[in-house]
């Protein structure tokens, strides 16, 4: 048999027919190349091309079965794949802008693409509206809710986040903003003091949702201490707005928290409303790959990193007249000491929301936790070797699922999460689903750290018959009947009636069986035991 590796020529020479395809192979360490390349050609009648010292190009009809020869690595077939060049805005700044780099903001395009328009909510401190960034068109809307006017923005705070979303893209002058599609929703809530009134949060989320709203940015935040009740600043009216955003198909992104008010730095628990039910939370990233101390940390809810460190953006011109001597107007290099290397995970925050702007406008028939989904998983994991040594392979309380993506997220050709179109169904009472037919079959979700129960909420009559089974599941689910009058499940106060047993021979097949003792709205959990996440069939029958 002749040497593979004789010349590249040779195996050109040799074409495999007209409807061959290209293949790469990939040669395991330790493998002889010539015998392996040999033993390719043999067994698919194509011809072999040398790549590198650890592949080749293989040129056959087709490569089914090579991918099991020993000293096989890899098989890949290479028509259709390749890289694009990335698109590169004129916007003369934009080169201080490092994380447009980190986060392979417009790596997806080679030129700027025509994506639908896309309101996105930045509920902040206001914002500079007769910027030259914010051009007429650029501000949807924009109201304040706690007086004076949200196009005046006196502490800086909320211009500067939406400029790191939606200044000017490609004008020749400025900043670039990420989310070149966006069109900005402004709430001002922030007092002249730099407190944020929950009501006028809470009504500065509904006001953005009745307005359209895709994306809405909530750069602010309340501490969170599960071991201090006193501490904690958990808020039903905040916690409300948030789901009825949810439940009008409207990704939230939060900020994890600067560990302001915390008793030390870092914070181990996200800050609120990051870490409510369905929220997007994000920490910082520094240039080295880091996560900065003062960024929260959350195994639950701190889902994804972005940068948050160094950033650059926009800031009221008001602001920088106070520095005259500063060539760049408008912009924080020429603001406040605190804006001129600017840090925080509100920041970070802004970045996954412009990231989130393109992504959902590129996938517009996904729904918005289909979308948040994509973004988690699409996700660079931040680990030791790529600067965060505190970080550990795969998902994290420091990182969460890693470094935004945006140009994986777009280009993603995987499997969709699949959609639950029953949230936000996560608790008794009134935020659970109803079952109002006797017999129906529930196709749903669950995630561990961004949806972990579904609740169904299910009317029986006294010494009526219930039969729940759940199949289809691709982790460990468990099911619990909680009694009427339930208000949380999985509240010690509460009492669960009944709960799923395997069915004998079914593998993953759990099913509840349950007289009731009395009349009444009844409450069946679907929760996930551990870390992961999976689809699921629920059947109910009553009698």
């Amino acid at each position: 048999m002749r040497p593979v590796f004789a010349a590249a020529a040779l195996a050109l020479a040799l074409p495999a027919g007209a409807d061959a395809a290209r293949f790469a192979v990939g040669v395991a360490p330790g493998a002889n190349v010539e015998r392996l390349g040999a033993a390719v050609e043999w067994r698919t009648g194509g011809t072999v091309e040398p790549l590198a010292p650890f592949a080749f190009v293989l040129e056959a009809r087709g490569a089914r079965g090579i991918a099991r020869l020993p000293g096989v690595a890899y098989v890949e077939r290479l028509e259709g794949r390749g890289r694009r060049l990335a698109f590169t805005p004129n916007d003369p700044l934009a080169p201080r802008q490092w994380h447009l780099q980190a986060v392979n903001a417009f790596r997806a395009w080679a030129q700027r693409p025509t994506l639908p328009g896309m309101r996105v909510a930045v509920i902040d401190s206001g914002i500079d509206a007769g910027h030259p960034e914010f051009p007429a068109g650029r501000i949807a809307a924009a109201r304040s809710f706690v007086g004076g006017s949200a196009r005046t923005d006196l502490q800086g705070h909320g211009t500067f986040i939406a400029g790191l979303i939606a200044a000017s893209l490609n004008n020749d002058e400025g900043i670039a903003g990420m989310a070149f599609p966006a069109q900005l929703l402004v709430a001002k809530v922030v007092r002249s003091d730099g407190v944020v009134p929950l009501e006028a949060e809470a009504r500065a989320i509904r006001w953005a949702v009745d307005n359209h709203a895709r994306v809405i940015n909530l750069s602010l935040g309340g501490i969170r201490d599960p071991q201090d009740a006193s501490r904690d600043g958990f808020s039903r009216l905040e916690a409300s707005a948030v789901e009825y955003a949810v439940r009008k198909g409207v990704i939230v992104v939060a900020a994890v928290g600067n560990g302001d008010q915390a008793p030390e730095q870092p914070w181990r628990y996200a800050s609120y409303p990051a870490a409510l039910p369905h929220v997007l939370g994000v920490s910082a990233m520094a240039r080295d790959g880091s996560v900065p101390a003062f960024s929260n940390r959350d195994p639950i809810y701190n889902d994804i990193a972005a940068p948050g460190d160094e950033l650059f953006s926009t800031l009221p011109r008001g602001l920088t007249a106070l520095n005259p001597s500063c060539d760049a107007q408008g912009y924080s290099e020429c603001g406040p000491s605190e804006y001129r290397r600017a840090q925080g995970t509100s920041f970070a925050a802004a970045v996954v929301s412009a990231g989130a702007v393109l992504v959902r406008a590129s996938w517009p028939g996904l729904r918005a936790g289909q979308i948040v989904s994509l973004i988690e998983r699409t996700s660079t994991d931040m680990t030791p070797a790529t600067g965060c040594r505190r970080c550990t392979e795969g998902r994290d309380a420091t990182s969460g699922w890693g470094r935004l993506d945006v140009a994986a997220a777009v280009d993603h050709a995987g499997r969709f999460a699949t959609v639950d179109q029953f949230e936000t169904n996560d608790d008794a009472g009134s935020h659970a689903a109803r079952v109002r037919r006797k017999t129906v079959n529930l196709p749903a979700s669950l995630d561990f750290w961004d949806d972990p129960n579904d609740v169904y909420a299910i009317r029986l009559r006294r010494r009526g018959r219930l039969v729940a089974t759940l199949s289809q599941a691709d982790a460990a689910v468990d099911v619990v009947l909680w009694r009427p009058g339930t208000r949380r499940v999985d509240d010690v106060r509460s009492l669960a009636v009944a709960g799923s047993r395997p069915v004998a021979g079914a593998s993953g097949v759990e099913v509840v069986r349950y007289r009731a003792r009395k009349a009444g709205v009844y409450y069946l959990q679907v929760k996930i035991a551990g870390p992961g996440a999976t689809p699921y069939l629920l059947r109910i029958v009553r009698r």
